[in-house]
């Protein structure tokens, strides 16, 4: 069925039915518009949470990749990435595929269809002129007829006066001829139009106007399958990126699954076994004896010297058993600065403000009430780190010099290689002259050859400390630490005032050269010093997650409010404590600061 045939009486309802087309089109185009903003808004959210939550440099050294939970969180990360390019692909398809190409037809139907009502107008007004020429040569005809009419009465009456001459008669008579003959002209005009216009009619309602109407069905169905292959196509777009969609989620469900509790759990202790032993049984101190043996010599001065030294002995050893303090450090020191950087003992060199009695400094410290700790960065400026690694326990300063070892090798490995290289470059220079001269490689190949020595040297140093660890380590698992009655540990006093090396009361030293340190002995009375020193100050809340990786720092969660011990001192860093009693330093740009009001 054609619209030529079907409506041709309907132009106004055709007129109105394109043009509603037209306008249908113009809504989905914007449609498409809008959804493709939706897409890149969409992903552009997307890439902002994987910029947000992704480190900022991911390398295999860092401590957290070593955590499969980790490395599949970093894993999803990637593949929500990769979903967010995917996200883009099909709004750049939308954009170019449909929004585009549908712009383009639009505006192309658009002059289709004012071409075809231009081509109707035209025919009609073809038909409109037709029909005004041959209204003119009716209404002429009409006119003449009636003049011819009135000529012939007027001869009539012009025959029958008897007082009219014959030039008179003869002249009315002149008259209604000549106006006969102009009835036969407008008679034959009018009949001529007539046909003509029956003609120009018939071609306009059977031929011109059906083939503009079908024109603009044609188009019109032209458009309706454009706006269909749209359709298609708006679903086309997102289905073909499907499969890769799929391949992220797959991604995702696969870092799932390769997270490894017990392998997660290996790796936090192959990064931090100490490889010390645990503290043995304590025995008990009979002070029985000494009261026997003071009534026996009626002594009373010993008596009085006697039990002070027990006491601290006491409060030192039990200072000495529990690895968890209330700050989670290991072993806690009540009253020596050093509680707050253990390493500087470890190192074997502490700072000499630290040097004088802890009873004197302690005292001095109540006066004060704010406890003089240095900042984060000097602290980290004060850690000596020693060529052999003897600052670490035994376990991670095997590990550290295995580790070293290899990286010499591997270094090693490459100068031969490039030796052997140079080695066959100068052959070749040799047999053939005109390619180079042989002796500009030789400062080369001793450069070489100086790095090989040098790195075996390296590799034999590292080697002989890593047999001393590993044999310290060996003799330290099979030998069990005892604790000894205050009574019998003071003969282990060397001429210094040190302790052994392997008492509880010493920090861990594998350089054989320097003596043991001796942690200052608390005193009873003072035993919670420390928790009196800093008092808060106000409160701070966390504005960004922190790790705390380094030593005298504490992780933080976003969000977390923490009582604030001292403000920032210009160098970065906030000491910050929490509920629990854990102190430690925090970036000061991590946090937000509230005083408290006094």
């Amino acid at each position: 069925m054609e619209w030529g045939s079907e409506l041709w009486d309907q132009y106004d309802i055709i007129d109105r039915q394109t043009q509603w087309g037209i306008d249908l089109i113009e809504k989905y185009v914007k449609f498409v518009k809008d959804r493709t903003e939706i897409e890149q808004s969409y992903a552009k959210q997307l890439r902002t949470l994987v910029k947000k939550y992704s480190p900022k440099r991911v390398s295999k050294e860092d401590h957290e990749m070593k955590f499969s939970q980790y490395q599949a969180f970093i894993n999803i990360l990637n593949e929500l990435n990769d979903y967010a390019g995917q996200r883009e692909i099909i709004a750049e398809n939308l954009m170019q595929n449909i929004f585009a190409q549908l712009l383009k037809y639009l505006h192309e139907n658009k002059q289709e269809r004012k071409m075809h009502l231009l081509e109707g107008r035209k025919a009609q007004q073809n038909l409109e002129t037709s029909f005004k020429q041959l209204d003119n040569a009716k209404r002429r005809f009409e006119r003449d007829c009636k003049e011819a009419e009135k000529a012939m009465q007027n001869a009539e009456k012009a025959d029958n006066d008897i007082n009219a001459t014959k030039a008179d008669v003869e002249k009315a008579k002149q008259q209604a001829n000549l106006r006969n003959h102009m009835v036969e002209e407008s008679k034959n005009e009018y009949a001529s139009q007539l046909q003509k216009y029956n003609k120009d009619q018939n071609q306009f309602y059977f031929v011109e106007m059906p083939h503009v109407f079908n024109k603009l069905q044609e188009m019109d169905e032209k458009r309706i399958q454009k706006l269909c292959e749209a359709y298609k196509m708006f679903a086309d777009t997102e289905r073909q990126v499907m499969p890769i969609i799929g391949k992220c989620l797959d991604g995702m469900t696969k870092a799932a699954e390769s997270v490894n509790e017990s392998g997660d759990s290996q790796v936090l202790i192959e990064a931090h076994k100490s490889g010390f032993e645990r503290p043995g049984e304590l025995e008990f101190e009979d002070y029985s004896q000494m009261i026997n043996r003071t009534s026996s010599e009626n002594s009373i001065g010993s008596l009085k010297s006697e039990p002070k030294t027990d006491h601290r002995t006491v409060g030192k050893s039990k200072t000495k058993r529990w690895p968890f303090g209330k700050k989670n450090k290991l072993p806690p020191l009540p009253f020596s600065p050093l509680n707050f950087y253990p390493s500087s003992f470890a190192n074997g060199h502490p700072s000499p403000k630290f040097t004088r009695d802890p009873l004197s400094y302690c005292l001095n410290e109540i006066k004060t009430v704010k406890p003089r700790i240095p900042s984060f960065q000097s602290l980290r400026r004060g850690l000596i780190v020693s060529e052999d690694f003897s600052h670490l326990p035994p376990e991670q300063r095997r590990k550290k010099l295995q580790q070293k070892i290899e990286d010499l090798n591997k270094e090693l490995q490459k100068q031969v290689d490039q030796s052997e290289a140079l080695d066959k470059m100068k052959d070749v220079y040799q047999r053939n002259p005109q390619m180079g001269d042989p002796n500009s490689l030789e400062p080369r190949i001793m450069e070489t050859n100086q790095q090989i020595d040098r790195l075996r040297n390296e590799i034999q140093k590292y080697e002989m400390w890593l047999a001393d660890a590993e044999a310290k380590l060996v003799s330290r698992n099979d030998s069990y630490v005892q604790y000894t009655p205050h009574c019998d540990r003071s003969p282990s006093l060397n001429n210094n005032g040190s302790h052994d090396k392997e008492s509880p009361d010493t920090t861990y030293s594998d350089d054989s050269g320097q003596e043991p340190l001796v942690q200052p002995s608390p005193v009873s009375e003072f035993d919670d010093f420390e928790d009196d020193l800093a008092h808060p100050i106000g409160s701070s809340t966390a504005l960004y997650p922190f790790d705390g990786n380094s030593e005298g720092t504490i992780p933080m969660a976003e969000g977390e409010v923490l009582q604030l011990i001292e403000e920032d001192k210009g160098d970065g860093w906030t000491r910050v404590r929490r509920s629990d009693g854990e102190e430690g330093y925090v970036p000061t740009s991590y946090v937000k600061i509230t005083l408290s009001r006094k």
